[in-house]
């Protein structure tokens, strides 16, 4: 090995052994640990091995496949959308920057994959990575939304009632965290400087003095990428392809596990309302901190979506382990192969995060 690759590989040691200790990577690793005991404890591997062990992974894969890969281009083209105002990117570079950020999230912990995805549209590009990681912030902001609107719909048409919750406990704070995001992005949009004096006054009261300072670091870039959404139309496909991406495409992985495991949680309707469920469940699970990959948080995240239908506990965590594997080889490879194609050493990546 060349003085350079021994100087990268020490590099990279160093770099892996300072994340161990961030307190931050610790909780998530944590996260993963409790969420792998709720998953795992009273399973019967046997059952979950006979039960993998029936998959027909022609269905599975024939589907969820091209799913995941359709699903990488329409975050690429509303990931465009919000950038448009910044710079004219094309498609591809946008499709290969998603790419890129799941693999990241899928290696790294932190979701580092957000900011790796803007670390390589703007090296590609050639404009300020603090701008395009704004629009980055405001996709997650909208997908939260999505989210939790998915939970209100979920809920009002008889998701609580099946978990033997309270509907109308339940149905105020999964509104309210539906709303508060975008209201927030309205607001930083019309009164930019006035919501950032205003949060970082009250951070400060709240918060030691660098989290304050990085928040608002952090609301400057949310600013910067609102100022790339230029026009109501662009606004508009942001929405739609949010809609695209949440309730069709994210949909056809789940049913293809469904069908691949013969699980049966009744009529048509019934089991839309299961699938919606598991994205609510799991999008909420893959946003809290946690290990690389989401391993883990996926899994229960699954059983507790799945348990209210009549599923039984080795089979939902069956259904999570191949739909979750399917995704997180699917993304991983796309990632790893964008890097090949533009010489990109994985090495390089890790120096960035």
């Amino acid at each position: 090995m060349s003085a350079e690759g021994n100087r990268r590989t020490t590099g990279a040691l160093v770099r892996a052994g300072r994340r161990l200790r961030d307190p931050r990577v610790l909780l998530g690793f944590g996260i993963t640990a409790v969420a792998l005991w709720f998953a795992l404890r009273g399973l019967d591997f046997r059952k979950v091995a006979g039960i993998l062990a029936g998959t027909d992974l022609w269905i599975l894969l024939g589907l969820s496949i091209p799913a995941h890969l359709t699903m990488l281009w329409l975050r690429g083209l509303r990931w465009g959308h919000l950038t448009r105002g910044l710079t004219d990117v094309g498609h591809g570079t946008m499709f290969r920057g998603v790419a890129v950020g799941f693999m990241a999230n899928n290696l790294f912990p932190l979701r580092m994959g957000e900011f790796v995805r803007a670390w390589y549209v703007a090296r590609e590009v050639g404009v300020s990575r603090a701008a395009i990681f704004g629009t980055v912030i405001v996709e997650r902001i909208v997908d939260a939304a999505i989210v939790a609107g998915m939970g209100a719909v979920l809920i009002g048409l008889g998701g609580a009632a099946a978990a033997g919750l309270d509907a109308r406990a339940v149905l105020a704070p999964v509104v309210a965290l539906a709303l508060v995001p975008l209201a927030g992005v309205i607001a930083f949009r019309v009164a930019p400087e006035r919501c950032i004096d205003f949060s970082t006054r009250w951070a400060m009261v709240l918060l030691p003095e660098r989290w304050s300072e990085r928040l608002r670091d952090v609301l400057e870039n949310l600013v910067e990428g609102l100022r790339g959404m230029q026009g109501g139309s662009a606004f508009t496909w942001v929405v739609i392809y949010s809609l695209l991406i949440w309730t069709v495409i994210s949909v056809v992985p789940n049913l293809a596990a469904f069908w691949a495991l013969d699980i049966d949680v009744g009529p048509p309707a019934r089991m839309m309302m299961a699938v919606y469920a598991l994205l609510m469940w799991v999008g909420v699970a893959v946003a809290i901190p946690s290990a690389p990959g989401f391993f883990g948080p996926y899994h229960a995240a699954c059983w507790v979506a799945l348990a209210p239908f009549g599923v039984a506990k080795e089979q939902a965590i069956a259904f999570g382990t191949l739909s979750h594997g399917v995704f997180w080889l699917t993304t991983t490879a796309v990632g790893l192969l964008v890097l090949r194609s533009r010489h990109i050493s994985p090495v390089e990546i890790d120096e960035v995060v």
